[in-house]
């Protein structure tokens, strides 16, 4: 899809507040793979899913027994049948819960459906009832409230994998978080995110707008992510590191406002550079936290973006090798050990 084109469908979104993106089980099925350990015993809270349309609530439902999941609590904030945020009176959202046996999703009714007393928002003290009994949140929360629903998971100290914006990572709550490794990227971000279903009043832009073998409107904005505190075996992979900094210091310009390098790529991170260096975001994908520091974001010395003859790139976040800073901190030890030895 085009970048105007992506713009301008979530532009649209975010004025007319509507948050109506549905996640694909395709998609749910590529990232929870790599997170099953997590669940086994575990009470899984979906908190912004209709239980009747829900992708989440189905692939739970679905491999609960594989799981081993304990409880699956799903709730909704009202009956979805035009939107999913709505300001009418009245109107009431429900909740249902699963907790393994036989289910046939195309036999759930009314009846089985829990009535709220109010609207089952998720800042809701019902809802938030629901989530105090909860392990694992799991959903695709809405793109407009982000923040305030990133801020009641970390409130209640919960874990999570939900779908956001990749510019959420660009918010300071969410930055924060990242630093200080209390949250990360998951594995698919981008176009690994095939595409959400929207319904039928919105309008199909793009070139990768589609309409699948089920009747479903897709749209791809390819600027998605997932963002969780479960820890998973490829956030700790090194990212193999092959340019070098010493004899190709021009294309590693300094910053006017911060001592530290700019580096253009994630790929061309210098494996012989002791200092500070500034990275695109796009390096929190692959961001290990054993091998790299993350120092701060986007700003230099005087809190003003970071500049190279004063022009400033795009957000960079700057970081340090700890690899490197831990050899040089091992050879001073050791360093020390002989000088002392050599004055007994």
């Amino acid at each position: 899809m085009a970048r105007n084109a992506t713009n301008k469908l979530l532009q649209k979104a975010k004025k007319s507040k509507s948050d109506e993106f549905y996640t694909q089980i395709s998609d749910i099925e590529s990232e929870l793979q790599f997170y099953k350990k997590h669940f086994k015993n575990k009470v899984v809270y979906c908190n912004c899913d209709d239980p009747r349309t829900s992708n989440f609530f189905n692939y739970f439902v679905t491999n609960f027994k594989e799981l081993g999941l304990k409880k699956l609590i799903t709730s909704c904030y009202r009956k979805q049948e035009n939107n999913l945020f709505s300001t009418e009176e009245n109107e009431k959202g429900f909740y249902f819960e699963y907790v393994g046996g036989d289910f046939e999703k195309n036999k759930l009714n009314t009846f089985d459906l829990i009535p709220f007393k109010g609207d089952g928002d998720f800042r809701s003290v019902e809802s938030i009832e629901l989530l105090k009994q909860s392990d694992i949140v799991v959903t695709n929360p809405p793109f407009s409230l982000f923040r305030e629903f990133v801020a009641q998971l970390v409130k209640y100290d919960k874990k999570f994998l939900i779908i956001g914006n990749i510019n959420a990572i660009t918010y300071k709550e969410i930055f924060k978080l990242i630093k200080e490794n209390k949250a990360w990227l998951g594995i698919n971000l981008g176009r690994g995110i095939s595409g959400f279903i929207v319904p039928e009043h919105y309008e199909l832009y793009g070139t990768e707008a589609r309409i699948d073998s089920e009747g479903n409107r897709i749209v791809s904005p390819n600027n998605c992510l997932w963002l969780t505190n479960l820890d998973n075996l490829q956030r700790h992979k090194d990212i193999e590191l092959t340019k070098r900094y010493y004899g190709n210091e021009a294309k590693y310009p300094k910053y006017d406002n911060y001592d530290g390098i700019n580096v253009d790529k994630t790929q061309d991170i210098p494996l012989d550079y002791n200092g500070t260096m500034g990275v695109p975001i796009t390096f929190l994908h692959k961001f290990n936290p054993d091998q790299f520091e993350i120092i701060k974001f986007r700003k230099g010395n005087d809190e003003k973006d970071l500049a190279i003859d004063g022009k400033c790139p795009y957000f960079r976040i700057l970081i340090r090798n700890k690899r490197i800073q831990n050899k040089i901190f091992e050879e001073s030890n050791k360093s020390q050990q002989v000088s002392a030895y050599m004055w007994q």
